[in-house]
């Protein structure tokens, strides 16, 4: 084993540079894209229909990002990916600088990056296994899941101080160089061409996946429950919370230290998570849901700036607990093989409807008010996951060995 751990790996630092990169961009992102919409219109139906723009093709494609991951070498795929994301928002950037932005070319270049994110990150799973040697996998996806949250909480922070500062556009703008920076780090990679995997029968393959998928029936429940949790939660959260912000809390600075506060719990539970093993990991994992109702609650009256922090810090917690424990039943109960195919219908699954979440969310609150809209989605958030408990295999799941 290298003494030095994955980062010892040339090909892996290489890929986590990238990835790590591009994160943070990534991170700013949201912050930046918000406002811009804000500034231009107003409207959080505006800004739910952008949002909505980068997540149907990200749902359309996903199924057959996987595969192109799968028939072409990976860090190539990674590198188109980013650089045709990095175009998109240099594009979106210009437009907000230059004061030629309009609401439609923000959803066509939204639409365009989603469509892009789609190649990539079944991409960026699939080459994890190449860059480093078998005794060092685990320490590798623990590495790179520590980076991703450690990154959004800079990010969002980042994002919000930029926003503020200089405006949207150049938030926009240092995104999309880093795309740039993270093809470079990509592209350096080295990867042996006999690693490169072919798929030649891919219908029949997702085939097989559907009916493995629908015969397990905590899988399911799971899946169908996130479906609905999702689509609220984000709706309410990225279209209704900035909103929120602008009007009641102090802006985008005070957006982004909301967002940096979940990535903050993620991190400090990510460092727990390597030692706590619960048992029965769906149980406690379904367990970790209910407190992503807790910043929607608060921001429904809104409460102050402190009290959706600390919410928003809470909720960071419970996500990381149900994410690590979720990927270890995936890989306890599924066989290897076949891993792949039922994470691709899971995220499919669990993605579906956010694009419905995202575009509804705004004509809701306008129809019924933006309290309401908060408070009704706390109630679903909640209700979905306490239904998903009445199935015996969530409840009974066991940790093996």
């Amino acid at each position: 084993m290298n003494r030095r751990g994955p980062l010892g790996e040339r090909e892996f630092r290489l890929l986590f540079a990238g990835r790590t990169i591009s994160m943070v961009g990534s991170a700013m992102a949201p912050v930046a894209l918000a406002f811009a919409v804000l500034d231009l219109s107003g409207s959080t139906t505006d800004l739910g229909i952008v949002l909505t723009a980068r997540q149907v093709p990200t749902v359309l494609f996903i199924l057959f990002g996987g595969v192109w991951a799968d028939r072409l070498p990976r860090h190539h795929v990674m590198v188109a990916s980013n650089l045709v994301s990095g175009s998109s928002q240099a594009a979106a950037a210009a437009l907000l600088l230059s004061g030629h932005a309009r609401l439609w070319h923000l959803a066509v270049l939204a639409a365009l990056n989603g469509a892009s994110s789609a190649f990539f990150f079944p991409a960026s799973t699939g080459i994890v296994p190449q860059t480093v040697p078998g005794d060092l996998l685990q320490q590798a996806n623990a590495t790179l899941r520590l980076a991703l949250n450690a990154t959004n909480i800079t990010g969002a922070a980042l994002g919000g101080v930029i926003v503020g500062i200089a405006g949207s556009g150049t938030a926009i703008a240092v995104d999309a160089a880093s795309y740039g920076l993270a093809a470079l780090c990509i592209g350096a990679m080295n990867l042996p061409p006999g690693l490169r995997v072919e798929g030649s029968t891919v219908l029949r393959e997702l085939r097989i996946g559907w009916h493995d998928f629908w015969s397990r029936t905590w899988l399911w429940a799971i899946v169908l429950q996130f479906a609905v949790v999702l689509a609220v939660e984000t709706g309410s959260l990225n279209v209704l919370g900035p909103a929120v912000a602008k009007r009641h809390l102090g802006g985008a600075g005070a957006w982004g230290a909301v967002l940096a506060a979940e990535s903050f719990g993620l991190v400090l539970t990510g460092t727990v998570m390597l030692r706590w093993r619960p048992r029965r990991i769906l149980r406690t994992a379904t367990f970790g849901v209910f407190p992503l109702a807790l910043p929607l609650l608060a921001l429904a009256w809104p409460a102050p700036l402190a009290v959706v922090i600390v919410s928003a810090f809470l909720a960071g917690v419970g996500i990381e607990v149900f994410g690590v424990l979720w990927d270890t039943a995936m890989q306890q109960e599924i066989p290897g093989e076949r891993l792949s195919r039922l994470s691709a219908y899971d995220a499919l699954g669990s993605f579906v409807l956010m694009p419905v979440g995202l575009a509804a969310t705004g004509p809701v609150a306008s129809l019924i008010g933006t309290r309401t809209a908060f408070l009704a989605a706390a109630a679903v958030i909640t209700a979905a996951t306490a239904a998903v408990l009445v199935s015996r295999d969530v409840r009974t799941l066991e940790r093996h060995g």
